[in-house]
């Protein structure tokens, strides 16, 4: 697919087989955006596009890859004459005692959560710029409030905030808008986990992440909403 005109605007979407990304890639193409869904499974995010319509991509992509993030976007801009929006939002979790989490669980936390997010940003700059784009990441207030047996995934997303906060500084005079969102509990499939309508019904779901996510798109050009911290209202409780 290649399209010549510049005129519509287009998401690429980490991670968004389920949960969180899906649910912005189906608000955004409800915007009118063209979207790139990625995953490591290709069949799985190839089903989740054709459910979305023409205007969705699936693309097989390993974050933790540089060169297959760079083709992946690149063959978005390819596909859709340019890009939007980058929502960064690839993760995994391995939660163990530092004596007990592996070198191997360790690298995968780290190399998928931060240095996939920087390499797809990386990756994505030249296009963003051209057109004034936002980058949004998907962080976690596990960003900012440490765990038990939450080494690798607490210091992943202590450097995407990090991170992101770099980037909101460095790119913004490229026109480039940056937020960071760091929601508590979500009723998602991470790490294994199967949402239950009733058991999960006091955590944030998914598409008021994606209502967020179109909202901070049309706040005004002058205003930039740079971290936002995203709670239940009614924790659950005992």
């Amino acid at each position: 697919m290649t399209n010549t005109a510049n005129t519509q605007k287009s998401a690429f979407i980490m991670g968004a087989s389920k949960g969180i990304g899906e649910a912005v890639a189906r608000a955004l193409v409800a915007e009118g955006y063209h979207v790139t869904l990625t995953s490591r499974h290709q069949a799985e995010i190839e089903a989740v596009a054709a459910a979305l319509g023409e205007g969705a991509r699936g693309v097989a992509c390993d974050v933790k890859d540089p060169q297959a993030v760079q083709a992946a976007v690149d063959a978005h801009v390819q596909a859709f004459g340019g890009l939007d929006v980058l929502f960064v939002n690839a993760g995994v979790g391995h939660f163990a005692s530092v004596a007990d989490l592996t070198i191997e669980q360790w690298q995968d936390v780290i190399d998928t959560n931060l240095s996939g997010a920087f390499y797809t940003v990386k990756a994505a700059i030249p296009a963003l710029s051209a057109r004034g784009g936002y980058i949004f990441t998907l962080s976690s207030l596990a960003g900012k409030n440490p765990f038990a047996g939450g080494a690798a995934y607490n210091a992943s997303k202590f450097g995407l905030n990090g991170l992101s906060e770099v980037l909101m500084l460095d790119l913004r005079d490229r026109g480039i808008k940056v937020t960071q969102i760091m929601p508590g509990s979500v009723a998602t499939h991470f790490n294994g986990h199967t949402p239950d309508d009733q058991k999960d019904a006091w955590k944030i779901q998914p598409e008021d992440l994606a209502q967020l996510t179109v909202d901070l798109l049309k706040m005004p050009a002058r205003t930039l909403p740079s971290r936002v911290e995203v709670r239940p209202s009614q924790p659950k409780k005992g």
